[in-house]
């Protein structure tokens, strides 16, 4: 018995040790490689169409129920995650009028998407975008549960774009999580992606996963502060900002309207706090419907907790025409897609 226990105890302690060694610890601020499909076109229109949607690494439909938030699976079966990924695949590519997509959790190698490249897939479809991609989720083997490990996870976030980036990079956000509980999540980050504009100025788009799980509200802060200081600066130098994404919290003052749909509003446990930005930026998101749900079961309208956590924050100089969650009964995804229809004020002023 004594033996058997030291056997453990070793191999926890080689485990830890190797995942240690292992683990992906990316700089503060990294350079992205952009695939390039296009010469370099800068923004001649004051009128831009921008979608965000974390496609759940096509293993998160309405089928699912997932462990981690109280349900009991581990991962859908293969013939689903295909099925989802190739729902998720024609929305992007019938969606014809959107210039720049916002993607998160798209999964390159992970045992939980059958190691389908997702990025690949994605690129594919949309063969005249540029496209960049920054890891937020590398992990050798995550253990849990005990009884169906997830395994091996590299995923990321990805934004693509009709016009050509002349900067692509990543902002890596505080770690909140302690040790050794770190070592098997998501490093969180955010992609700044800068696209000159022919009157000299520039659109920086930031495209942001933060942390999920959370209910200290002090810890979101750290991470909303690496967001509120970027955009800050680049307004100030007179450009033109936009951060999407998967927010993973309701906004400030934010209560469902028109029945919402008819889904179960459950508000998130922290929130974007009023004085988040000045009084003259806007966060704008559809109040009408979810656009996103809890997986402690499979998806039933009505029955199942949902909520806004995926939306758009805008510079003054940015004027909103329509912002507009696509209600896809959650079918391939945990979460609804965002559009969003908007101009630039005074181009050419």
């Amino acid at each position: 018995m004594v033996t058997l226990l030291v056997v453990v105890i070793l191999a926890v302690a080689g485990f830890v040790i190797w995942i240690s060694r292992s683990d992906y610890e990316p700089p503060k601020k990294e350079l992205l490689k952009l695939s390039q499909r296009q010469i370099p076109n800068p923004i001649h229109g004051a009128r831009l169409h921008l979608a965000t949607w974390n496609i759940g690494y096509a293993g998160l439909g309405k089928e699912m129920d997932f462990f981690y938030d109280g349900g009991n699976k581990t991962r859908t079966s293969e013939q689903q995650t295909d099925q989802n990924l190739a729902g998720i695949l024609n929305i992007i590519k019938k969606n014809e009028t959107i210039d720049i997509w916002l993607l998160q959790e798209v999964d390159k190698k992970a045992k939980r998407s059958y190691y389908k490249d997702e990025e690949a897939l994605i690129d594919g479809v949309l063969p005249n975008f540029n496209a960049v991609f920054a890891t937020n989720y590398k992990v050798p083997f995550v253990p849990v549960p005990v009884t169906n490990p997830m395994g091996e996870v590299e995923a990321g976030v990805m934004t693509l774009s009709v016009f050509t980036p002349t900067l692509c990079r990543r902002h890596a956000y505080p770690q909140i999580a302690s040790w050794p509980e770190s070592l098997f999540l998501l490093d969180r980050c955010l992609i700044e992606t800068r696209i000159p504009i022919v009157n000299g100025k520039e659109l920086v788009v930031i495209n942001t996963h933060n942390s999920a799980f959370v209910t200290d509200q002090k810890l979101m802060e750290k991470e909303l502060t690496v967001i509120r200081n970027i955009m800050m600066t680049e307004f100030l130098s007179g450009n033109y900002v936009i951060a999407g994404g998967d927010f993973n919290m309701n906004p400030a003052g934010f209560e469902p309207s028109a029945d919402y749909g008819g889904h179960k509003f459950i508000p998130s446990p922290v929130k974007i706090q009023k004085g988040f930005m000045p009084p003259d930026w806007q966060i704008v998101s559809d109040s009408k419907v979810p656009t996103n749900r809890d997986l402690d079961q499979a998806y039933e309208k009505g029955k199942t907790g949902s909520t806004t956590i995926d939306f758009f924050v805008l510079s003054p100089n940015i004027k909103l025409n329509q912002v507009l969650a696509v209600d896809l009964g959650f079918e391939f995804s945990d979460h609804n897609p965002v559009f969003l229809d908007i101009e630039l004020k005074n181009m050419f002023n």
